[in-house]
């Protein structure tokens, strides 16, 4: 029987060779010393000082071999690994502190700087166009009038003629709320606020009704199921379509210019009889031929749709408890958006609603 190898010698197992340890160290401590950044030698540390690192892997080495070999290879491989780590941590100490003098370089804040002037504000445009509506009519002596956007079905149907089974009523496309028996909806248009002021003001009653309204349309370019509406109603002894006409005109030429040219197309809507469809001539082609025939504006029509009128039919007067044999009336409606898209050639009404600060900055604080 053999006797133990004393004469094992750790040298010729190469990994754990005297100079393969000093040269895995001087590696370990020349990629180091060249880290410029902490990602740098996070990527460095687990190179040489990782668990699959070369000096890492030398030292699963000395397990294998003989006890008596064992603590000189152990002394070795230790003595390097632990050079490395201690030049690791140097080097993190060092790059920390270069880091945080480069912060502070970076991001000083000088505190005696004169701030510049802030960019200028701006409103939206719907609002301020609302308020100049409002503002003409004021000046002819109307009021404004307001009400819910949460609407009672016989203030928003009813009471304007849109009995249960008008047909009419399918023509809207309505937001009803839960539950159906409150009979509750999302106001269609704010002809309720007409009803309202018919009810609860003395006449006459000259009242203008701008504000938000709700149809479950698609959006698209030119629809919306959220828009703007501005209504007025003008009830008197000795109304006459005479009155609405003038009316209508002024305010046309208010919005788009004295030059502008309206028309009354014969329509029909359940609060009103007569009832008209108010047109505006078209302000790029100015319905002349040939130009009219290819005008996107208009497309070929040379008229361009702006909203309906009509004088108050006397069922709305009865329900809200006026006398159609002393007093008369006209009421229009007109789309905010649809005004302001003529006005400034506006070609997509989402544009309005999106709330990019581009599209209201150009406007500024006033129309």
């Amino acid at each position: 029987m053999s006797g133990p190898n004393t004469d094992y010698d750790p040298v010729e197992v190469t990994p754990l060779h005297a100079d393969e340890v000093d040269r895995r160290r001087d590696e370990a401590l020349a990629a180091i010393a060249a880290a410029t950044s902490l990602d740098a030698l996070k990527q460095v540390r687990l190179a040489h000082a990782g668990d699959r690192s070369p000096l890492a892997l030398a030292n699963r080495e000395i397990g294998s071999l003989p006890p008596q070999a064992r603590k000189q290879a152990g002394m070795r491989v230790g003595q390097a690994r632990s050079e490395v780590r201690s030049a690791l941590d140097r080097r993190l100490a060092e790059l920390e502190a270069a880091a945080e003098e480069q912060m502070l370089v970076d991001e000083v804040v000088d505190v005696t700087a004169t701030l510049g002037d802030p960019p200028p504000g701006s409103r939206h445009p719907l609002t301020t166009l609302q308020e100049r509506i409002g503002d003409m009519f004021v000046a002819m002596g109307w009021e404004i009038a307001e009400g819910p956007e949460v609407e009672a079905e016989w203030l928003n149907f009813d009471a304007l003629n849109l009995g249960p089974d008008h047909p009419a009523r399918s023509m809207q496309d309505t937001f009803f709320l839960d539950p159906p028996e409150a009979h509750l909806l999302l106001r269609t248009h704010t002809s309720p606020v007409q009803a309202r002021a018919l009810l609860t003001r003395p006449l006459p009653v000259y009242v203008l009704a701008p504000g938000r309204v709700f149809r479950t349309d698609e959006p698209d370019a030119t629809h919306s199921p959220v828009f703007h509406q501005v209504e007025g109603l003008a009830v008197d002894r000795g109304i006459t379509m005479a009155h609405l006409k003038g009316t209508l005109d002024h305010f046309a030429r208010s919005m788009f210019g004295a030059d502008v040219d309206t028309r009354f197309r014969p329509s029909y809507f359940p609060f009103t009889e007569p009832s008209a469809e108010v047109d505006l001539r078209c302000f790029v082609c100015l319905a002349r031929p040939p130009a009219v025939d290819s005008c996107r504006t208009c497309k070929g029509e040379g008229w361009i749709e702006w909203g309906g009128c009509g004088v108050v039919n006397p069922r709305v007067l009865i329900a809200c408890g006026v006398d159609p044999e002393e007093f008369t009336g006209f009421a229009f409606g007109m789309g905010i958006d649809r005004t302001l898209m003529f006005r400034h050639g506006i070609e997509d009404v989402r544009d309005m609603a999106e709330g990019d600060v581009r599209f209201t900055r150009a406007f500024g604080v006033d129309v």
